[in-house]
């Protein structure tokens, strides 16, 4: 029997311990965002530094201005390589109560009719099921080998759930510790319930907020209604010109950096069976409204968007008054691929507003947020590695997919500690989380755990 089948086996038989100990993390009530649970919080944070330290890590709890870090370390072999493991330990809020089927921090498996189950609870797939998934790897390769097939630097952060405000200076404070060859990060999910991926891009984010203001007061529109400027219809003017009748977004530069996938991943893509009417359809909608003559998956992962998140003016509560408002504004948000330019979009935007401004119409903008893509080396060799490796665990070829969304710590990972992040996880669409009833199907985390023991030691050779 082979190391690996040795851990594999292992894990299969550890299967009741390892709930065990993921129960005991998921009573925590470590919701970051209220200080009610800073206790709480700590207390989740101590006990995974005690279980890292059972299997053998040198692990601490690091105090930052908020909840603490956990870090914990374990070398593997001379040569192979460095790994370090980000997760989460915080939790989201549990309101509405009264929605949960059962207390959100009393975990409990449920099964279903055709005899599948399911781990119920606050944190069960994000991020503490996810998480305990890679430590159940690691604590399966000491049992039966005596040692890690790589070296391991284990970071658990306490304040995902609330804005990560001390993530970037403890990376910026520890950039040498923390510096490994490749991250690992466990906070995504599968294509669907048998079907694994690792997310290779993940979109940007930039946010405008746009104030448009005319007279110095809401006016009459009896008695200025013609030769007053009215905010909201010039508003409205600019905001329809951003896109063409193609859906494409005209502002000037705007596609400066946007590259098309390769033949190979539009080819992993069309072969993921992906259904654009029943995506729609959940939402009941039935028209794709993007970009003419691109696919839904491609408007999700491989192309730049310009959406109006909320547009207000004038007068909005019950019943009726004419009025023409002083002022108008609207939210503005661009999602980013390749190496598109937050910054210079967020120039061409405003520049754009001004020049079609008429007279007696001035504008303020407010800034929230720019980052620019995010786009993983999917090619090198590490990336194809763990790809045979859960494809051999899951009997299914694992998908490189994109990420319509962001995941802020992947580029600081890369922009603060020059590493790139393999992401894995496994996660599914309807796991509720930051839902009432969260759950995490237990077979994503007993195969979680043995996919993370194949990605081990596809990586050390």
């Amino acid at each position: 029997m082979s190391k690996l089948d040795a851990v594999l086996s292992h894990l299969d038989a550890d299967q009741d311990a390892a709930l065990a100990r993921l129960f005991e993390l998921l009573k925590f009530q470590s919701i970051s965002t209220d200080p009610a649970y800073k206790a709480d919080c700590r207390s989740a944070a101590e006990w995974l530094v005690a279980d890292l330290e059972a299997i053998g890590f040198e692990a601490s709890v690091r105090d930052t201005p908020g909840h603490p870090m956990v870090v914990g370390h374990q070398k593997g072999p001379e040569g192979a390589p460095h790994l370090l493991f980000y997760g989460h330990y915080d939790v989201q809020p549990v309101d509405p109560l009264e929605l949960w089927d059962r207390a959100p921090f009393e975990p409990a498996i449920e099964t279903r009719d055709d005899g599948t189950q399911l781990i119920r609870g606050r944190g069960t797939a994000d991020d503490k099921g996810q998480l305990m998934t890679f430590v159940e790897a690691c604590r399966a390769w000491k049992a039966k080998t005596g040692a890690l097939p790589c070296s391991v630097t284990i970071l658990f952060e306490g304040e995902e759930e609330s804005g990560s405000p001390s993530l970037t200076p403890f990376l910026e404070a520890n950039r040498e510790e923390l510096t490994c060859d490749l991250a690992l990060v466990c906070d995504t999910g599968m294509w669907d319930r048998d079907t694994p991926a690792i997310n290779v891009t993940l979109r940007g984010l930039l946010g405008e907020e746009v104030i448009l203001t005319a007279a110095d007061r809401d006016l009459h529109s009896g008695s200025y209604g013609g030769p007053a400027a009215n905010p909201i219809r010039i508003l409205s003017k600019i905001l329809a010109g951003l896109h063409d009748d193609q859906g494409r977004v005209t502002l000037p530069g705007f596609y400066d950096g946007v590259g098309e996938p390769s033949d190979a991943i539009k080819a992993q893509w069309d072969a993921l069976g992906f259904d654009p009417d029943a995506f729609l359809g959940e939402v009941d909608l039935s028209n794709p409204a993007g970009e003419a003559g691109r696919t839904v998956l491609e408007q999700i992962w491989s192309r730049p968007t310009l959406e109006f998140n909320g547009v207000t003016g004038g007068y909005t509560g019950q019943g009726f008054k004419t009025v023409l408002p002083a002022q108008a504004s609207a939210k503005v948000s661009c999602r980013l691929v390749g190496d598109q330019d937050p910054h210079a979009i967020r120039s061409a935007f405003r520049t754009y507003v001004r020049d079609n401004l008429p007279p007696d119409c001035d504008v303020e903008f407010l800034e929230h947020g720019a980052s620019g893509a995010t786009v993983l080396p999917h090619e090198s060799p590490a990336y194809e590695a763990a790809r045979g490796a859960l494809s051999l665990e899951w009997g299914k070829e694992a998908a490189f997919i994109g990420g319509g969304g962001s995941i802020p710590i992947v580029g600081h990972f890369q922009s603060i500690l020059d590493m790139d992040s393999l992401m894995v996880g496994f996660g599914l669409d309807d796991d509720r989380i930051h839902s009432p009833n969260e759950k995490y199907e237990l077979q994503s985390f007993q195969k979680g755990a043995r996919s993370w023991a194949r990605i081990l030691a596809a990586l050390a050779e």
